[in-house]
């Protein structure tokens, strides 16, 4: 591989970030919605369809996650769910990120649930 290709492999994210508006269309179109925060983050509010593996669990538990679908992939603020893009893009996945998180989801007046179901919060 020239010195060409290897940087440009190196530096061109192999993930597409979407704006929440869009995110939530891929979600209602069949892709899932992953929400790589931590347990207490989850628990006070998250997209109603959303699946719940924190990232530190991700690689342990990617046999969660149905092969052949678009992953979006959310968190608090869109840096934790960038790692998790470029991760499952790596190993071939269609993925996406989420553009400024579950804090850009809530502003676009997106629903967030907290745990039981009541209205959530973004912490």
């Amino acid at each position: 591989m020239s010195l060409a290709a290897a940087l440009k492999k190196m530096f061109t994210r192999a993930y597409t970030s979407v704006p929440p508006q869009r995110a939530a269309e891929l979600a209602e179109g069949g892709a899932i919605l992953l929400d790589v925060r931590e347990p207490q983050e989850w628990r006070a509010g998250h997209a109603p369809k959303a699946r719940h593996i924190p990232l530190g669990q991700l690689s342990a538990r990617l046999g969660e996650l149905p092969q052949g679908r678009p992953v979006i992939i959310a968190c608090r603020s869109g840096s934790r769910s960038a790692r998790a893009a470029a991760m499952l893009a790596g190993q071939g996945r269609e993925t996406f990120n989420l553009s400024g998180g579950m804090h850009a989801w809530a502003r676009a007046g997106l629903p967030l649930r907290a745990k039981g179901g009541a209205p959530g919060r973004v912490i």
